[in-house]
């Protein structure tokens, strides 16, 4: 009989002291978030240096603009517009921006539009990581794909007509660098150097505890992937979830459990109060959860099953209502999103492999003929009074089995509603 590893924290008192304790910290970070914020709007201008990270082209009443997306050297996320028909693309822009009373708190640490008038352009050298850009858009000659690409290695934004086609399809969660591609990177990292790493340690250092030095080097890696990508807030708290999950293996302690995810997600909302309201982030952290509980009850089933049909099968219909709470469209072809969520596993390292070999071009064909399958769809949104009712079950659900039978009937009776009715 296999021992049961010790919890993370052995007493409820303590783990209510540590909430109490982050919950401390974030409403002292909120409250010095908010005096900046003040500060912010109580002033008719500011000057500011801002980085472009997205610009494109919209029309009304027949005038064509600008909208970019910025970042100011403050940290700030903000939209504004331009009439001229410069290009921003890999810029710097000198800003004067004009903050009002009617950017709430909310937008302020999150994003928010903003007026603005550009005082001066400054070209950005090109980085390494603009020359990877441009050898992953070289392989493909569908803009689309370009796109695509960048979007699943470096976390760039999608063409808007290709994230809609993503959409319909139910798949943007394979898209939006999230826990599920780290997963896929931790597992590839790990073994490689693992592979590389016992033949050494068995003739030259076998008192060396491989999951120390691999996991130490696997962890440096995808740190620096973390900050070479700009920091995606879905990817941070993956990030930190792999981090500490590693150090809890280390110690022998329990791994796949609610206390676990609270406390990263407390240690990370601590450290960046904008997570807060990061929609990214919310809908990882949730995806996480469904997985746990999954896990929780399924306890005694093979392992191939929990892997291939109950998780990918579970995930999908448990975060149905969740998505459409803020996703209204729906496609019957959503319906291939466990299937394609399966295949993305092998097909992410593999079209690694094919892009540094200068090959990426060889699933083209077959990605056009999938983002072309949709051809239209409908929309459906669960009022919030329905949505507030699904998460106050889904949080039973975590102490009640019979809550979570309730959960998983209530998931299915609205999958078929969309897709049947």
């Amino acid at each position: 009989m296999q021992l049961e590893k010790p919890k993370l924290f052995p007493e409820k008192k303590t783990f209510i002291w540590v909430i109490l304790f982050f919950l401390l910290v974030i409403l002292i970070r909120l409250f010095f978030e908010y005096q900046a914020y003040q500060q912010f709007i109580s002033k008719p201008f500011y000057y500011t240096h801002a980085k472009v990270l997205n610009a494109y082209q919209k029309s009304k009443e027949n005038k064509r603009y600008q909208v970019l997306k910025l970042r100011s050297k403050e940290g700030l996320t903000f939209y504004t517009t331009n009439y001229s028909k410069d290009l921003f693309d890999h810029k710097r822009l000198r800003l004067q921006i004009f903050p009002n009373k009617n950017i709430s708190f909310v937008d302020y640490i999150g994003t928010f539009y903003v007026k603005s008038r550009i005082k001066a352009q400054e070209l950005l050298p090109v980085t390494f990581k603009d020359r990877l850009l441009v050898n992953v858009a070289s392989q493909h000659e569908k803009s689309s794909l370009q796109s695509f690409y960048n979007a699943i290695f470096f976390a760039t934004l999608l063409e808007k007509e290709l994230r809609e086609k993503i959409s319909m399809l139910g798949v943007s969660h394979l898209v939006a660098l999230s826990g599920f591609h780290l997963g896929i990177l931790w597992g590839l990292v790990y073994g490689l150097i693992l592979l590389l790493y016992r033949p050494l340690q068995q003739h030259y250092f076998p008192y060396r505890h491989a999951l120390f030095d691999v996991g130490l080097t696997a962890m440096i890696l995808l740190g620096t992937y973390v900050w070479f990508v700009d920091f995606p807030p879905s990817l941070v708290r993956s990030y930190a979830m792999v981090l500490v999950g590693w150090i809890v293996l280390l110690l022998g302690l329990e791994l796949m459990s609610f206390t676990f995810l609270t406390t990263i997600i407390l240690i990370l909302v601590a450290l960046f109060p904008s997570l807060l309201v990061s929609l990214s982030f919310g809908l990882s952290v949730a995806g996480v959860f469904y997985i746990f509980l999954l896990l929780q009850y399924s306890k005694g089933v093979k392992t191939w099953i929990i892997s291939l049909i109950f998780i990918p099968l579970g995930i999908f219909l448990l975060m149905l209502p969740i998505v459409h709470t803020v996703f209204p469209v729906m496609n019957g072809y959503q319906l291939l999103s466990p299937l394609l969520s399966l295949l993305f596993i092998p097909f992410y390292p593999c079209v690694m492999g094919l892009h540094l070999l200068g090959m990426g071009s060889l699933f083209d064909t077959g990605l056009l003929v999938l983002f072309a399958l949709p051809k239209s769809s409908t929309e459906s949104l669960l009022p919030i009074w329905a949505i507030l009712g699904y998460i106050g079950i889904s949080l039973g659900a975590v102490w009640s089995k019979k809550l979570f039978w309730s959960l998983k009937g209530l998931a299915l009776l609205y999958a078929m509603y969309l897709f049947l009715l």
